[in-house]
């Protein structure tokens, strides 16, 4: 089966970058969605690699006329995921990644209610602190900035529950492993395809992250982000 929808949310500085770009290089036939913004592009990055650039009146008009599957408008500038992406991914066989917050992926939920969703959190606070002032070295984020992320990493962690999938990325291969066991996992359940003893094993892989069996590994990073509050 073709066309399955994989989101994945986290809050910056969780590493969903690096794990992203781990799944792409190992899963064939997996597109993955590049985010139209309004905001400039920052030092290297280039129209079309790491966002379509767009004005502000261009993406109005793509809102007008029903051009996004999502879309929010963050820090002042707006972010959106166009319909074409999916409908492209589809004609070609295959399956479609966004990488998106929580607040497009509850937009996205909505228009496609079968949408497999996989929420990304740091261990806890202090790393995704200590990740980001390193990212801040080569971003020249100003501390503010900082510590505006967290604050909004504190907003979007307690949303973890909308999602069907949760991961902790602790151990980066391990997270990797995870993903990888979720995404294939699911190719395999929605084929109807009787499952090979591999299948069956990235299955019990995948099940380890589901919802219903990660609120205990989950609960000790929520605390540390309400005792630092």
């Amino acid at each position: 089966m073709s066309g399955i929808l994989y989101i994945i949310s986290a809050p910056s500085g969780s590493g969903k970058s690096t794990l992203v770009n781990e799944l792409r290089s190992i899963v064939p036939n997996l597109d993955f969605s590049i985010s139209y913004t309004t905001r400039p592009p920052r030092g290297s990055e280039q129209n079309g690699r790491e966002y379509y650039f767009v004005t502000r009146p261009e993406f109005e008009r793509m809102i007008v006329e029903d051009k996004f599957l999502e879309y929010a408008e963050v820090f002042g500038h707006y972010y959106g995921t166009a319909c074409r992406f999916l409908e492209e991914a589809k004609a070609n066989g295959r399956d479609l990644l966004l990488d998106i917050d929580v607040q497009g992926a509850e937009q996205v939920r909505r228009k496609v209610p079968d949408a497999v969703s996989i929420f990304v959190m740091p261990p806890n606070r202090e790393i995704l602190e200590r990740r980001l002032r390193r990212r801040s070295q080569t971003e020249k984020m100003e501390p503010e900035v900082i510590e505006r992320r967290l604050e909004n990493a504190e907003k979007e962690i307690v949303n973890y529950n909308k999602y069907g999938y949760i991961l902790v990325n602790k151990i980066l291969e391990k997270a990797v492993d995870e993903l990888k066991a979720i995404v294939l996992s699911e190719r395999t359940r929605r084929s109807g395809k009787a499952p090979t003893a591999e299948d069956q094993e990235l299955e019990r892989i995948a099940e380890g992250s589901l919802l219903s069996r990660s609120h205990e590994k989950v609960q000790p990073v929520l605390q540390s982000f309400r005792t630092n509050l």
